[in-house]
């Protein structure tokens, strides 16, 4: 039995599908886009699973989400649908409710955050509500755990028995005989299609288009539809989707006022409007983000973060040793032996060292999306963004850029225009990813290791800036025009759930852990291949007599007005391409286990390298999902662009250092 998870943004869905599956889960894309999938087992119903569907507020196909949803519903046929509301908001969070239940798919109602419904000393009557929906509603509380098993129970029950809702007729007026009219008129299409009679029939008095073409309609039966269209907007003196609109709230206003008795704001309501009139001041609010983006970067690289990755390096470092120390005693051929401890286990465990870091950081950057705050931090970076060219909107793609480019850009889909899409997929990669973090961490220990967390917030703050100057340029170049209006809803503060941090956090260090044995276990071996062997196939005693000698040397000329015209760090940059991580494996291969990147590097010349290594073109992978995203001729504009950003501003971070420093 397959179960569709439905329901608005921020109304705890996400919560709810950890809760239904525990770590049964599997991430992919829905088939053909890029918008992802999450599919999970649900706990101890081993033939069951549900699809975590993308957020959303109705089933109007405008945004990639929407349509993703809607065709999953429609074409995969779900044998029931697991709605979440969230009850503090009930009004605004049933008008999707609405649309789901004229699809007659069976559909249970999950009523999130009851308990802060209780603590405000409001009150919901489950049964007359569950009446007047016509559909079966489970009160829950998805982050304590509560309500969990009779949702389930529901659920199941509903689609064993294929229980349909009961009431799908919310319209009455001029409304009522638009859609009955289209109703009888696309009865027969609407039957060949596989869907509801009514959701048909709703969805082209909405003017839906894909729907009126994908049910075939003749010339003669479109004319008919225009025809009713007309009639009932003249009638009405509005437009077909405010009518729709209108018909929809009001059943949900009668509907409330029947099942919902509201006494007060919830005490989690109370509290977020406090907090908001701090964190989201006027003034403060900017300042007040990077203050706490500063602690948690000073924890991440300072405090905690690198303490562990000390602790990890040593063990790795042991570990090392020891099976250096075995293959030696067992007497095993020098080349083999060079390739499992110089190729192999320099490669992998320079990078495997700095797991904790990324682990501190998501912790950290998932309790701030857990609690509500990054909703609010979208909010404010709208008028900031729009003088770039962009809305609010953006910001959530670009932040997910710190994580990694790829799902940022995917991210990006969330964007109704097509223009703010591309000028955002653009502008990410600037967004310092945590695949550069051990980049930075290995430059700043050996050059700067006093001052770590300076270091890392100037580089991470440096993306930021040449991220906005550049969308100061492209606003008014290639991507003229204006940004979308942006509308979000702020949800209440909550405290964060301890099971889902962990879930984050557990899944990018598998990923982490994954590239580490997999892109950058192979880009070690090829490093240390082509190091270890010159052009005839020679072993080398000397890696500067090497084929990745040979082809570090030709390309390291573009380098040198840089002030790192060395073979090691263009060959560096170009394996960095595979997987940024591969910049400190193959340096790590390249110089053998006692790393000195003083030999190659002034303090002034490293960071004009880690300049140019947080801006330059992102990985494969991240350059796949651009050209999936914007087509062949965007992705290479994006590259170039990123690419000689990287060259001008590093060359200027060199040049200007060396007339204000001397040398």
């Amino acid at each position: 039995m397959i179960f569709a998870l439905a329901g608005n943004q921020n109304s705890g869905k996400t919560t709810l599908f950890n809760q239904l599956t525990g770590s049964n889960q599997h991430v992919g894309n829905f088939p053909g886009v890029t918008v992802e999938k999450k599919e999970g087992i649900i706990r101890k119903n081993k033939d069951a699973s549900v699809v975590d569907l993308p957020g959303i507020y109705s089933l109007s196909p405008y945004t990639a989400e929407e349509i993703v949803t809607r065709d999953f519903l429609i074409k995969d046929k779900p044998d029931g649908i697991i709605n979440i509301v969230d009850a503090t908001n009930i009004e605004r969070n049933l008008y999707l409710t609405l649309q789901l239940i004229e699809l007659n798919i069976p559909i249970v109602v999950a009523l999130n955050m009851m308990d802060a419904v209780t603590s405000s000393g409001s009150y919901i009557d489950i049964e007359k509500l569950s009446h007047e929906l016509g559909v079966a509603v489970v009160p829950i509380s998805a982050s304590k755990n509560q309500g969990i098993d009779n949702l389930i129970k529901k659920a199941f029950e509903i689609a064993k028995e294929k229980v349909r809702p009961k009431k799908m007729d919310f319209c009455e007026g001029h409304v009522h005989r638009a859609i009955h009219a289209v109703a009888h008129l696309v009865e027969d299409h609407a039957q060949n299609m596989g869907i509801s009679m009514r959701f048909a029939a709703t969805r082209l008095v909405e003017g839906d288009e894909q729907i009126e073409k994908s049910l075939k309609l003749s010339a003669n039966e479109k004319d008919i539809l225009n025809h009713i269209v007309n009639e009932m907007e003249e009638e009405l003196g509005t437009d077909r989707e405010a009518a729709l609109a209108d018909m929809r709230y009001a059943f949900i206003e009668n509907v409330c006022k029947k099942a919902v008795f509201k006494n007060k704001e919830s005490k989690e309501q109370q509290r977020s409007i406090k907090i908001d009139n701090i964190l989201t001041h006027k003034h403060f609010a900017i300042p007040i983000f990077l203050l706490i983006m500063c602690v948690i970067f000073y924890l991440t690289f300072g405090l905690i973060g690198s303490y562990l990755s000390e602790l990890l390096e040593l063990a790795i470092s042991s570990f090392t040793n020891f099976t250096d120390a075995a293959l030696a005693h067992f007497g095993l051929s020098p080349t083999i032996h060079s390739l499992i401890i110089d190729g192999i286990y320099a490669g992998v465990g320079s990078v495997l060292s700095f797991l904790p870091l990324i682990v501190v950081l998501f912790f950290f950057l998932s309790l701030l999306e857990d609690s509500g705050y990054m909703a609010r931090v979208a909010f404010v970076m709208d008028k900031l963004l729009r003088k770039i060219g962009l809305s609010g909107r953006s910001f959530v793609p670009m932040l997910i850029g710190f994580g990694c480019s790829v799902p940022a850009i995917l991210a990006s889909r969330t964007l109704p225009s097509e223009r703010d899409r591309k000028m955002t997929i653009v502008l990410t990669p600037f967004m310092s990813c945590s695949a550069k973090v051990p980049i930075y961490a290995i430059f700043v220990a050996a050059f700067f290791a006093q001052n770590k967390a300076l270091v890392m917030i100037s580089l991470y703050v440096l993306g930021m800036i040449v991220a906005i100057l550049s969308g100061l340029l492209l606003k008014n170049t290639v991507f003229k025009g204006d940004p979308v209006p942006f509308v979000m809803e702020l949800p209440a503060y909550r405290l964060p759930s301890f099971k889902t941090i962990m879930m984050h956090v557990w899944e990018k260090a598998k990923d982490f852990i994954t590239r580490a044995f997999t892109v950058i276990f192979i880009a070690s071996l090829i490093i240390w291949l082509l190091q270890s062997f010159d052009l005839r196939f020679n072993m080398v005693s000397d890696s500067s007599e090497s084929m990745l000698a040979s082809i570090g040397t030709f390309i390291a000329p573009i380098f040198k007005p840089l002030g790192f015209g060395n073979w090691q760090s263009s060959t560096a940059l170009i394996t960095g391409l595979t997987a940024k991580e591969a910049v400190i494996s193959t340096f790590q291969v390249l110089m053998g286990g006692d790393m000195s990147l003083t030999d190659l590097f002034t303090p002034l010349s490293a960071v004009a390298f880690l300049s140019f290594t947080l801006l330059y073109m992102p990985c494969v992978a991240a350059l796949a999902a651009m050209k999936r995203e914007m087509g062949a001729k965007y992705a290479f504009f994006a590259i170039t662009y990123q690419t000689g950003i990287a060259w001008i501003v590093a060359f200027l971070v060199y040049n200007i250092g060396r007339l204000l420093i001397g040398g």
